[in-house]
C-alpha cells in the first residue's frame, strides 16, 4: 500500500488508457459558456491545497512515529513524489495562471512543499514566451535524454526565473533588495519550511522529505519532457520567433489522463490560449498527438532508445532535417 499512488499512476492510468479511444471531441458551445462561470471547477482545484499539505503531514509524522521497513519507505516517498508533482505542481500550474491574486497565491503555496516556487515565475513570464525555442529551458530538444533534459531545464530554470525578476524590477524602479523581488521572498520562504520540517522532526526525516520533493519536481520536468519535446518554432529575425500555435506542444486527448491532471494533456490549446481555464481547453486538429497519455509516455520517456525510436519518426517533417549530432550539441 506504500506504493499505492505509484502503482495507480503509472499501473492502472496507463492500463485503463489501452481501454479507452482518445476522445478528440470539443464541447458545444452552449456547455462552454455554462462551463466558464461555474464554480465547482475552481473549487476542485482549492482543494487540491488541503489535500497536499495533509499528505505531507501525514507523511512526515509516519515517519517519526513509526518503524518501517526500506522498501516501505521508498514507496511512501515515492507516493508522496506523486502526489507534490502530479497533483501539487500541476494545480499550481493552472491557478498560476488565473487572474487573481487569491488564486495566484494558492498556486505559490501549491509549489512550496516541492521548494519550486520559482516556476512561477519562470513558467509565466519564461516558459510561455520562449515555449519550443533554445532560449527556454523547460523545452526539450530533438535526440535530447530526459535525464540531461532533467539539469538542464532544473538548473537553467532556476536561473532565468532570477534573470526574469530581476528585469521586472529593473523596469518598475524597484532595488533588488526590495520586497518586491519575489525571488528573495521564495527562497526565505522555503528555508523556513525546511528549517521547521527539520527543528520537529529531525534531520534523517528533513532529508528523506527532501528527495520526495526533488521527485515531486522531477515529475515536473518529465512532463516538460514530454509536452514539448523536438518542437521549433521558426526563427523570423534576430529577435523575433513565429508566434506560439498548438503545433507546437504535443497533446493527449486520453480521457483517463484528462479526468486525472484537470486537462493538462490538452497542452497544445494552453500554450495557444494560456489564460484560458483548464475546462475549458479544446482540441486542435493542427497539434501532434501522443501515442498514449502522459503516464504512458513519461514511462516510455525514461529509456532514451524507445522514446526516439517512438517519437522522432512521429516529429513534424519540418523537424526532419535537423542534424541530430547538432540538435543534441546545441
Amino acid at each position: 500500500m506504500t506504493f499505492g499512488a505509484v502503482i495507480f499512476a503509472f499501473g492502472v492510468i496507463p492500463l485503463l488508457e489501452l481501454l479507452f479511444k482518445p476522445d478528440p471531441k470539443n464541447i458545444e458551445s452552449a456547455e462552454l459558456e455554462m462551463r466558464k462561470d461555474d464554480r465547482a471547477y475552481d473549487f476542485m482545484l482549492y482543494m487540491v491545497l488541503p489535500a497536499v499539505y495533509l499528505s505531507v503531514a501525514a507523511y512526515l509524522f509516519a515517519l517519526e512515529g513509526q518503524n518501517w521497513q526500506t522498501y516501505e519507505i521508498v514507496g511512501l516517498t515515492l507516493s508522496l513524489s506523486m502526489v507534490l508533482g502530479g497533483l501539487g505542481i500541476n494545480v499550481a500550474h493552472e491557478l498560476g495562471h488565473r487572474n487573481s491574486r487569491f488564486e495566484k497565491t494558492l498556486g505559490k503555496l501549491l509549489l512550496l512543499p516541492s521548494g519550486y516556487m520559482h516556476f512561477f515565475i519562470e513558467h509565466n513570464y519564461g516558459h510561455h514566451k520562449n515555449v519550443s525555442t533554445h532560449e527556454d529551458p523547460a523545452s526539450s530538444r530533438r535526440n535530447e535524454t530526459l535525464y540531461h533534459f532533467w539539469i538542464r531545464s532544473a538548473v537553467y530554470g532556476y536561473i532565468s526565473a532570477w534573470h526574469i525578476q530581476k528585469k521586472q524590477l529593473e523596469r518598475s524602479g524597484k532595488s533588488f533588495w526590495s520586497l518586491k523581488n519575489e525571488m528573495l521572498i521564495f527562497q526565505i520562504i522555503q528555508l523556513a519550511w525546511w528549517a521547521g520540517i527539520l527543528f520537529v522532526f529531525g534531520w534523517k526525516v528533513t532529508l528523506v522529505y527532501t528527495i520526495a520533493a526533488i521527485g515531486g519536481f522531477l515529475l515536473l520536468e518529465t512532463v516538460n519532457y514530454i509536452e514539448h519535446y523536438g518542437l521549433a518554432r521558426k526563427k523570423l529575425s534576430e529577435l523575433r520567433y513565429e508566434r506560439v500555435r498548438p503545433a507546437h506542444s504535443w497533446n493527449s486527448n486520453h480521457v483517463v489522463g484528462r479526468l486525472m491532471l484537470f486537462e493538462l494533456s490538452r497542452h497544445s490549446d494552453h500554450h495557444f490560449q494560456p489564460a484560458k481555464k483548464y475546462q475549458l481547453l479544446e482540441h486542435h486538429p493542427e497539434s501532434p498527438q501522443m501515442p498514449t497519455g502522459y503516464p504512458g509516455m513519461m514511462l516510455l520517456s525514461a529509456v532514451p532508445p524507445l522514446w526516439f525510436a517512438v517519437m522522432n519518426k512521429r516529429l513534424p517533417d519540418t523537424h526532419a532535417s535537423v542534424n541530430p549530432a547538432q540538435a543534441a550539441a546545441a
